[in-house]
């Protein structure tokens, strides 16, 4: 039986997000060459649909084909991440500040639910669970802002820098830090305080620059017996 295009599409989507995932958790490091044969048999997949999640990632930014030597994991450097982090800081106050304009009720409901959630992530010690409610927040504050042309932007800047957020929420005491960032962004929107909520927004980024570069020093710091 021929595969439908629905299928076909739906295989693309799942090898996307497999290969993405590797390369957040570090599976696969920066500048490692993605070999299609190799990744065809370790995700059970046509080469074609592995070519395809490639150019998608290429797009988001995860991935960079070189010429005569196929795709690699694209490597993101401190500076880069911080300049990405510097314009997300821009857009998402912009969007925390339309969301406290444009919330309703049920996504006031929403937002408390997820704010409650991430505080018993972090009360249980999940930090894979908190990073995954944390960029929950992330898109459905900017969903909520209805800025759609922020929306885009940050979408496909969050791809190249997914790695060292991830990096970031795994490093110990991270997660306690941001807790009360993300709650302030939440509490600021459902009280429709849009001044506060573009504040709370660019005092939690410019939060996230300084545990960038803390992370970075201390990451680069040689190691004392």
């Amino acid at each position: 039986m021929t595969e439908s295009a629905a299928d076909r599409q739906q295989g693309e989507r799942s090898v996307v997000a497999a290969i993405r995932d590797a390369i957040v958790r570090g599976e696969f490091v920066p500048n490692q060459r993605l070999v299609e044969a190799d990744l065809s048999a370790q995700f059970t997949a046509s080469r074609a649909t592995v070519r395809a999640a490639l150019i998608e990632l290429t797009n988001e930014g995860l991935v960079e084909r070189v010429q005569n030597r196929g795709a690699r994991v694209r490597a993101v450097s401190l500076e880069e991440a911080v300049e990405i982090s510097e314009v997300r800081m821009a857009l998402e106050s912009l969007c925390a500040a339309k969301a406290a304009e444009r919330v309703t009720d049920d996504e006031v409901g929403e937002l408390r639910e997820l704010g409650e959630a991430m505080r018993a992530a972090v009360t249980a010690g999940d930090v894979v669970g908190y990073s995954g409610l944390n960029q929950q927040l992330h898109r459905r504050v900017r969903e909520i802002s209805g800025q759609r042309t922020a929306e885009q932007v940050l979408e496909r800047l969050r791809g190249q820098s997914v790695r060292h957020q991830f990096r970031l929420a795994m490093r110990p005491g991270r997660p306690q830090v941001s807790l009360p960032e993300h709650l302030a962004i939440i509490e600021a929107i459902c009280a429709h305080h849009s001044y506060e909520a573009a504040e709370a927004a660019r005092t939690h980024l410019t939060s996230v620059i300084e545990a960038l570069k803390a992370a970075d020093a201390a990451e680069a710091a040689p190691l004392h017996a």
